[in-house]
């Protein structure tokens, strides 16, 4: 049987719109290929007229789905946890392409640390990563701090509470943005100032309450769910 893309991209689409919830895609509607998959999240932004500004990977899921400028909110936002089905924070960063993207490293014109605030279109969250990257790999809303250049040497990445300390996780930033840009290609490239967005760095906790992500040598960023 093949699938109806257009269908599902109807059905995905009427959710982001109305905030109404989706049980799970029925048969014909449901993805049956990486290539269905991030063909029925393309229909579903070009149902609803918008463009993407970029490409968010989920590190965690190991997917790939368009960042949407609308879902990109400054450090210190208030937002409502309904805004938020099933949500999960992680920690992220937000690249910035200095140039279009090309065949080697990306050139950035400046990186933000980040909180990537995650949501579902579905009723009960699915974990097929099929239907997780045709539900817009669970964009729900990107928390993102000042932006400055590049760090030279690996960071520390901690997700908590707002005002607990941790020393967090080690990553080398450049590998991930390369890692992402490689993605990129394969979804057709980014222009610049399109936006890289890397999320899952480390472990997920619920979204909801006071949060904090810090980055060493770029700074935080903070956001209340509530």
């Amino acid at each position: 049987m093949t699938t109806d893309i257009e269908g599902a991209a109807r059905w995905l689409a009427e959710a982001v719109e109305t905030g109404n919830p989706l049980a799970a895609l029925p048969e014909g509607l449901a993805p049956a290929s990486l290539e269905e998959a991030e063909e029925i999240a393309a229909a579903v932004l070009e149902s609803l007229r918008i463009t993407p500004c970029g490409l968010r990977v989920l590190r965690g899921l190991d997917v790939a789905g368009p960042m949407v400028e609308g879902r990109l909110v400054p450090s210190g936002s208030p937002i409502a946890a309904g805004m938020l089905r099933h949500g999960l924070a992680s920690a992220a960063v937000v690249g910035v392409l200095a140039e279009a993207l090309g065949e080697g490293p990306p050139v950035l014109a400046r990186v933000h640390p980040a909180i990537d605030l995650s949501s579902t279109r579905f009723t009960e969250a699915p974990t097929d990563r099929l239907v997780v990257t045709a539900d817009l790999a669970r964009l729900g809303l990107v928390v993102a701090g000042r932006g400055k250049p590049m760090p030279e040497a690996p960071v520390r990445v901690a997700i908590g509470p707002a005002g607990h300390r941790r020393r967090g996780e080690a990553f080398d930033l450049a590998a991930l943005f390369a890692e992402a840009a490689e993605v990129a290609r394969a979804w057709g490239g980014l222009p610049a100032g399109a936006l890289l967005v890397v999320a899952g760095l480390g472990d997920a906790l619920p979204a909801s309450g006071a949060l904090r992500v810090t980055v060493s040598g770029l700074g935080a960023a903070e956001a209340v769910v509530a």
